[in-house]
C-alpha cells in the first residue's frame, strides 16, 4: 500500500500527457497519409520495374511496425498507471479506515484520560488534606514531648532539692540519736546539727504524730531541760527515733515516686518518638506520591493536550483525504477515456494501412515503369493522389470504420 498521507506522482498531470499523445497520433496519422501520397510520385522516378513497386510497400509496413510498437506502449503505460491508481484507491480504502479507527480510538483516549486525571486530582486532594493531619499530629507529639520533657526536669529540680534536704535532715536525726546515746547531749546542743533539727520540729509539724513530742523536742534542742535531763533524754531519743523512720521513709517514698515519673516520662517519650516517627514517615511517603501524582497529572493533561491536537488533525486530513481521492477518481476516468480513445485511433490507422484491399488500391493509382515518363510522373501526381484517398475511404467503408477527420483534412 502507499503510506499514509502520500500522492501517486504524477496522477494529476497523466490526463494532460494523454491528451498530448492522443493529438501526436492523430497528427502521425496525418503526416503518414501525407508523406505516403507525395512521395508515391516522387519515387515513380526510379521504377523501371514491378520489383520498384513491391518496394514502395516497405515504408508502410515499417509505419505500421512503428504504429504498432507505439500501441503497446500506450498499453504497458496504461497497465503501470493502473497499477498506481488501484494501490492509491486501496491507500484511499485502508487510510481512511485507518484514520476513522484513529479518530475513535483518540475519542476514547481523551474520555480516558480525562477521567484519570479527574481521579488523580480527587486523590492529589486527598493526600494534601491527609499530609496536612499527618503533620498537625507530629507537630502536636513534638509539642507534647516537649511539654513533658520541661515538666520531668522541674519534677527532677524538686526531687533533687527534696532530697538533698531530707537527707540533711535524717543525717541530723541520725547523729542526734547517736549522741545522746553516748550522753553527749550538752556537747550535741551546740552543734549545727542540732539548729537544723530545730528548724525541722518548727516547720515540719506532719512529721510528728502528736504535737507536745514537737514542743518537747523544740525545747530539748533548746536547752531548756537541764534539771529533768534523764528521763527526758530517753524520751527524746524516742522522738528522734520516730522522726528518722518518718523522715528515712518519706525519703524512700520520694525516690519511689521519682523513679515511677522517670519511667512513665520515658514511656511517654518512647511512644511520642515512635508516633513522631511513624508521622515523618508517613508524611515523607505523602509528599513523595504527591510529588508523583503531581508528575503523572502534568504528564496526562500533555498526552490529553497531544491527543486533541492529534484527533483534530485526523479528522481534517480524513475530510481533505475524502476530498482528494474522489478528485482523483474522476480523473482517473478522464485518463482511462482518454487513452481508450488513444488506442482506438492507433487501432484504426494501424488497420487502415493494413487493409490488403487498401494496399491494392494504393497499388493501382501507381503508373507502370515502361510508360511513366518524368513529365507523365508529375502531371499524374494530382490524380495518383486523389486515387488513393478514394481508395483510403473505399477501404473504410468497406470495413465499416468510423469517420476519420484527418483524412477530411488531407482532400
Amino acid at each position: 500500500q502507499v503510506s499514509n498521507r502520500g500522492r501517486i506522482p504524477g496522477l494529476g498531470e497523466l490526463v494532460a500527457a494523454a491528451n498530448l499523445r492522443q493529438t501526436v497520433v492523430s497528427m502521425m496519422a496525418k503526416y503518414l497519409l501525407m508523406a505516403l501520397l507525395f512521395t508515391a510520385p516522387v519515387s515513380l522516378l526510379a521504377m523501371e520495374s514491378r520489383t520498384a513497386v513491391r518496394a514502395i510497400a516497405n515504408p508502410i509496413r515499417k509505419v505500421v511496425t512503428m504504429l504498432q510498437k507505439m500501441q503497446s506502449k500506450v498499453q504497458e503505460e496504461g497497465e503501470k498507471e493502473t497499477a498506481l491508481y488501484e494501490k492509491y484507491m486501496c491507500y484511499c480504502k485502508n487510510a481512511g479506515g485507518d484514520l476513522a479507527a484513529s479518530i475513535e480510538k483518540a475519542g476514547s483516549s481523551i474520555s480516558e484520560f480525562e477521567t484519570k486525571i479527574k481521579a488523580a486530582q480527587d486523590k492529589m486532594t486527598q493526600l494534601k488534606d491527609q499530609l496536612q493531619n499527618a503533620q498537625t499530629e507530629r507537630a502536636a507529639a513534638k509539642a507534647a514531648m516537649s511539654e513533658a520533657t520541661a515538666v520531668r526536669e522541674k519534677e527532677e529540680q524538686a526531687y533533687a532539692a527534696e532530697k538533698q534536704e531530707g537527707d540533711k535532715d535524717l543525717k541530723a536525726a541520725l547523729k542526734a540519736i547517736a549522741a545522746i546515746d553516748k550522753g553527749m547531749v550538752g556537747a550535741f546542743l551546740q552543734t549545727e546539727t542540732a539548729q537544723t533539727l530545730q528548724q525541722v520540729a518548727m516547720n515540719k509539724r506532719e512529721m510528728f504524730e502528736d504535737d507536745d513530742d514537737r514542743r518537747d523536742l523544740m525545747s530539748f534542742l533548746s536547752g531548756a531541760q537541764n534539771s529533768d535531763y534523764a528521763p527526758q533524754s530517753g524520751q527524746i531519743l524516742g522522738i528522734l527515733k520516730q522522726m528518722a523512720d518518718e523522715m528515712a521513709k518519706n525519703q524512700a517514698e520520694a525516690t519511689a515516686a521519682e523513679e515511677k515519673a522517670v519511667k512513665i516520662y520515658e514511656a511517654l517519650m518512647a511512644a511520642k518518638k515512635k508516633e513522631v516517627d511513624a508521622l515523618s514517615k508517613d508524611i515523607e511517603t505523602k509528599l513523595q506520591r504527591i510529588g508523583s501524582l503531581g508528575i503523572a497529572i502534568m504528564q496526562m493533561k500533555n498526552e490529553l493536550g497531544d491527543t486533541g491536537e492529534s484527533l483534530l488533525a485526523d479528522k481534517q486530513f480524513l475530510a481533505n483525504l475524502d476530498e482528494t481521492c474522489e478528485k482523483k477518481k474522476k480523473e482517473w476516468d478522464v485518463i482511462v477515456k482518454t487513452r481508450g480513445e488513444e488506442l482506438a485511433a492507433l487501432a484504426d490507422t494501424i488497420k487502415i494501412l493494413n487493409d490488403d484491399d487498401a494496399l491494392e488500391l494504393f497499388k493501382k493509382t501507381l503508373p507502370s515503369a515502361a510508360a511513366a515518363s518524368l513529365v507523365q510522373v508529375r502531371s499524374g501526381s494530382l490524380h495518383a493522389k486523389a486515387n488513393a484517398l478514394a481508395a483510403l475511404k473505399a477501404a473504410a467503408q468497406h470495413q465499416h470504420l468510423p469517420a476519420r477527420p484527418e483524412i477530411d483534412l488531407i482532400a
